[in-house]
């Protein structure tokens, strides 16, 4: 059997595993909910738990991987091998993630924040497919984001390049859980939409059964706005224009700095597709320096789910000496 990698893709809700090849074929899958509970204490023994009894179904052994791959939401310091701030973990301290994956499975670790990680998937296998020079957003709860310049991730000094999400695109704005005021991901995340959609709605409740929905209490999501598009709704056309006005400024800003060949967008907001790029791409080519805009593809990410894990599986193949 060729040398596989351990991909682990760790969410708040759910974690996602898969043996990759070094084709970015994905062997087997799997995933299990994530047992935040307790302090999320029992996080790394229910994900070593869970790969040595995969072990045990495909009798592999530990000499049958190159190395474990994972993305983690939170500060990953790559060097000392922890993790902070992963709330939606229940990780409020710092927690000795190296240390205590390889003590139990005698694998080595390669782990990179979880935005990172989906813009290797990509830019491996997805959307950006063998393409260099890569910026990846992700559109959820908030907006996370990767830099891959010349082909490797861009870290920063602290670790922390790529914090997309925290652009400032309104000068005071709604707050951020940064806390500051006016960042991108209050605008353009699923939960900025919703706040966009909210402060928008009193201007058009005469005109759009959206608002008139909103003020009666029907809950409101980024999927409901989208659905409401393709019944051209006054209201849902207000609020994407205005947010498709903060994305593609944003994606001009960061494309006239670095001039990737493409920016990807994925997360659960890019589910909205071409309708999504309908009202970002006009933005982005007004903005941009117009070389930069004429030469620069803004494309949906490909990946969906299996980002993570084929994304965390790439980090193993780019660091790992044995597998060449």
């Amino acid at each position: 059997m060729d040398k596989i990698a351990i991909g682990i893709d760790l969410g708040g809700t759910t974690i996602k595993f898969a043996f990759v090849n070094e084709k970015g074929e994905i062997v087997v899958d799997w995933s299990t909910r994530t047992p935040t509970h307790e302090g999320g204490q029992h996080v790394l023994p229910k994900i070593c738990s869970s790969i040595k009894m995969k072990m045990r179904e495909h009798g592999l052994s530990t000499s049958d991987f190159v190395g474990v791959g994972m993305g983690s939401p939170g500060a990953v310091n790559r060097e000392k091998g922890t993790v902070t701030g992963a709330y939606n973990l229940n990780w409020s301290e710092t927690v000795r993630v190296r240390e205590q994956i390889e003590s139990s499975l005698g694998i080595p670790l390669f782990f990179d924040n979880d935005a990172n990680v989906a813009a290797l998937g990509e830019q491996w296998m997805g959307a950006a497919k063998d393409e260099p020079n890569v910026v990846f957003l992700t559109l959820g709860t908030g907006v996370g984001g990767g830099v891959i310049v010349d082909g490797q991730l861009v870290h920063g000094s602290k670790d922390t390049a790529g914090e997309i999400g925290h652009i400032k695109v309104e000068e005071d704005g709604f707050a951020c859980t940064c806390g500051r005021m006016g960042c991108l991901e209050t605008v353009a995340s699923a939960t900025g939409i919703v706040n966009v959609a909210r402060q928008e709605a009193k201007d058009y409740i005469e005109i759009s059964p959206l608002a008139q929905g909103m003020m009666h209490g029907q809950k409101i999501t980024a999927k409901f706005v989208f659905d409401n598009i393709k019944l051209k709704d006054p209201l849902a056309e207000a609020v994407l224009t205005r947010v498709g006005k903060y994305l593609g400024t944003a994606c001009a800003n960061i494309a006239n700095i670095l001039n990737p060949s493409t920016i990807v967008i994925g997360g659960g907001v890019s589910k909205a597709g071409d309708e999504l790029l309908r009202f970002v791409v006009p933005f982005f080519e007004q903005t941009a320096f117009p070389t930069i805009a004429a030469d620069t593809a803004i494309r949906i990410a490909s990946l969906e789910n299996t980002a993570g894990v084929l994304g965390a599986a790439s980090l193993v193949f780019k660091e790992t000496p044995l597998s060449k």
